[in-house]
């Protein structure tokens, strides 16, 4: 042996070597262990995570010949089946993937029954007999997609083996997860529904008077300042194209800052000095996105019946602050003030009259929007003012412009 291997230095420098390789064995090994997965049934658990997610958000549109064929092949690969269809409620296919479709009329004849009878039904070779030897198809299963009861559509499942348990249950069980994400979108599209009437009944109390009395003071400056009746007169424009836009059920904080400062300049035009306003925003929240008249209403209703029944006036205060993940917003006046008892009693019957402008309304579209934890928060004593304040998250998923 060369005595260079037997010198002091080398073997330190090999002992280190040796125990580094070790090191690193052992160090991948762990590596591998904690970021692969461990058994075959994690790795399918994993895998038909994936898939189901894949398909989720076309589902969530809700059942059509797209939302179908771009959902169909990530549920075949769940099924592994021959071939997969799925049908509206005419029982015609909107999407097939795989082989054998000369087999589509089996399924809408088998889809027939499902949506007559409500169950899952089963065809055997011998029931779906082509006459083609080289025809893989052994058999179909088709069943129900239900949406709160109702059957609005089949998923079949086109076999390369004669149908068994397995086959049935597995079907029946992506059929559920179908069914499952037809119902949130049906949710969905019922809640956008119901915000779009909201914003339509919000709309429709904006306030008679308020339009009245602005026109009334534009034509009060048109002999003695024509140039601020023209002035008055664009913002009222302004004012009502943007109340009244079809775009969308929200929008950013700073178009609806704009459009209080339309209204409150045309209520200051006729309150004159008895009108004082004070905004305070913080740069940094004005894209934040709340639902479509969210703020308006707060200060209609603190001019209305806030200051207005006051002699010598007031001032209406608004404000939004940035909280961390939120944006905190008060719209206060120093005026008349409202009975609380009347709040705390079921207010939707006077907001719709007008007794307090719209906050029911708020509160409900605020709830809808960001969670049960967002809804208005007023306080008031009569003689002493009113302030209600409102959280807007920065972010919510869903919840954009």
């Amino acid at each position: 042996m060369p005595g260079w291997l037997t010198s002091p230095t080398v073997l330190v420098v090999l002992g280190v070597v040796v125990v580094l390789v070790i090191v690193g064995v052992v160090v991948y090994q762990r590596f591998r262990r904690r970021h692969a997965f461990a058994s075959p049934l994690e790795r399918a658990t994993f895998s038909t995570l994936h898939t189901v997610s894949l398909a989720a958000p076309a589902l969530r549109e809700g059942l059509s010949e797209s939302s179908a064929q771009f959902a169909v092949p990530y549920l075949r690969t769940l099924l592994d089946t021959e071939a997969l269809s799925m049908t509206a409620a005419d029982c015609v296919p909107l999407a097939w993937d795989g082989e054998a479709e000369h087999h589509n009329l089996d399924v809408r004849f088998y889809a027939e029954k499902v949506m007559k009878t409500g169950r899952q039904q089963m065809a055997s070779r011998r029931d779906i007999e082509c006459g083609d030897d080289r025809c893989p198809v052994r058999g179909i299963v088709v069943v129900p997609l239900e949406v709160d009861g109702n059957v609005v559509g089949t998923l079949a499942a086109v076999s390369g083996e004669t149908p068994g348990p397995v086959l049935l249950r597995a079907t029946a069980e992506v059929a559920r997860y179908v069914s499952s994400q037809l119902e949130l979108a049906d949710l969905d599209d019922s809640r956008d529904r119901l915000n779009r009437a909201e914003v339509r009944a919000l709309r429709a109390q904006i306030s008679p008077h308020f339009i009245y009395n602005a026109l009334n003071t534009v034509a009060s400056f048109i002999r003695t300042d024509p140039e601020r009746a023209r002035e008055l007169l664009m913002e009222f424009a302004d004012f009502t194209r943007y109340s009244f836009r079809q775009a969308g059920e929200y929008t950013t904080l700073a178009e609806e800052l704009k459009n209080i400062d339309r209204y409150l300049m045309l209520e200051r035009a006729r309150f004159g000095n008895r009108l004082a306003v004070k905004v305070q925003v913080a740069p940094e929240v004005l894209s934040v996105v709340l639902p479509f008249l969210a703020l308006q209403p707060l200060v209609e209703n603190a001019v209305r019946h806030g200051l207005a029944g006051k002699v010598e006036g007031g001032t209406v205060t608004l404000t939004a602050e940035d909280s961390a993940s939120e944006c905190l917003i008060t719209v206060e006046d120093n005026g008349v003030g409202m009975d609380p008892q009347a709040l705390r009693e079921d207010n939707r019957d006077a907001h719709l009259s007008g007794a307090h402008v719209g906050l029911g309304n708020v509160d409900d579209r605020m709830r809808s929007a960001f969670g049960p934890d967002y809804g208005l928060v007023v306080e008031t004593e009569r003689g002493a003012g009113t302030k209600i304040s409102l959280r807007v998250p920065k972010f919510r998923a869903g919840v954009r412009v």
